[in-house]
């Protein structure tokens, strides 16, 4: 386990644009989106003025010793302030060589930075300790359902947009918690409203694609109707839009977990509005969630979500193509 000690890595980029960059970074946890910008950030800032790649050692943990690591990270850099060394998967490397990158950390070069980066990192262990005594553990968790809004609300301050809240929540709407989506999304919006322009309702919906939003409230009603034509249709539109089954999986799921929430609040004798904020959907999706929160009841969710379980196991570890698999998960879920 993590200690609570740890940074969000997303403040590590605010420090790193503000030009501090600390010697020695470790990252840990599972959003991609967070390590690879954070990492970019860094390089980027190391290399300004520098011999760019002479200055520069990558390393997979799989396969190379702490020692080397070190001993890159005591490199002198050339014709440059500083030199970029990096370890990816760092939570390969055996005790004793975690052992060694703790020692480093406690006492490392101001010539280099050295980051390093892991999925999963024991928090008991001397690297993550000494990490965050000098104050250089960060953490990369995946963003949660609740802070969408509030992710997409910085990331366009980051680039001096002014968006809508009508806007973000559409934009959320179709494209969930997928970061690099959101990313892409922001993007094309800067483009398209120009630089002085301001993000609206329209802007998302002539932009941003809604046919996945639209396809997947049409799988999940298909779903609670047992509508098997419907839901294989629904998921065959958004095969053809080239969405990856596994994200098809999580955008189902999610529709899904919003519902069990609106389900519960409803319930309770909540509104349908405070309901549709309980669910954590954005107001116009009150009257789409209430008639599915009524349609589903509680046994057909349960089972549900088991069929889900099952398949997103299916879709990481099984040899059969991915589209079957989803295709089989419709079929059991529309029985």
């Amino acid at each position: 386990m993590l200690q609570r000690d740890a940074v969000h890595a997303a403040e590590l980029v605010a420090a790193v644009e503000e030009g501090k960059i600390p010697s020695v970074v470790l990252i840990v946890g599972a959003e991609s989106f967070f390590i690879d910008r954070a990492v970019g950030a860094l390089r980027k800032a190391v290399g300004e003025g520098g011999m760019g790649s002479l200055n520069e050692d990558i390393f997979e943990g799989r396969g190379v010793s702490a020692t080397k690591v070190v001993e890159a990270a005591r490199t002198l850099p050339m014709l440059a302030a500083k030199r970029f060394v990096m370890i990816r998967d760092v939570s390969a490397l055996n005790a004793e060589g975690l052992d060694k990158l703790a020692e480093y950390t406690a006492s490392p070069f101001d010539t280099c930075c050295l980051v390093m980066t892991a999925e999963k990192l024991d928090g008991r262990s001397k690297l993550v300790k000494r990490a965050t005594a000098a104050g250089c553990f960060f953490e990369a968790l995946p963003l949660k359902e609740r802070d969408a809004r509030g992710f997409v609300g910085h990331e366009a301050r980051r680039r001096k947009l002014k968006i809508a809240p009508q806007a973000i929540d559409a934009l959320v709407d179709s494209v969930g918690v997928d970061l690099p989506a959101i990313d892409d999304a922001l993007e094309r919006l800067s483009l398209f409203v120009g630089p002085q322009g301001a993000i609206d309702l329209a802007a998302v919906e002539s932009c941003v694609t809604r046919v996945r939003s639209e396809s997947i409230w049409a799988l999940v009603d298909a779903v609670g109707l047992r509508d098997r034509k419907t839901a294989l249709r629904a998921t065959a539109s958004l095969l053809a839009d080239r969405e990856p089954p596994l994200r098809i999986l999580a955008m189902v799921a999610r529709q899904l977990r919003m519902v069990a929430r609106m389900k519960s609040a409803l319930i309770s004798g909540a509104s349908e509005a405070d309901a549709t904020r309980a669910a954590g959907a954005p107001p116009f999706k009150a009257r789409e969630l209430a008639q599915a929160a009524r349609r589903l009841d509680a046994a057909s969710l349960s089972r549900a979500f088991g069929v889900l379980a099952e398949t997103d196991l299916a879709l990481k570890g099984s040899k059969r193509p991915p589209d079957v698999v989803l295709e089989s998960a419709i079929l059991a879920l529309t029985r």
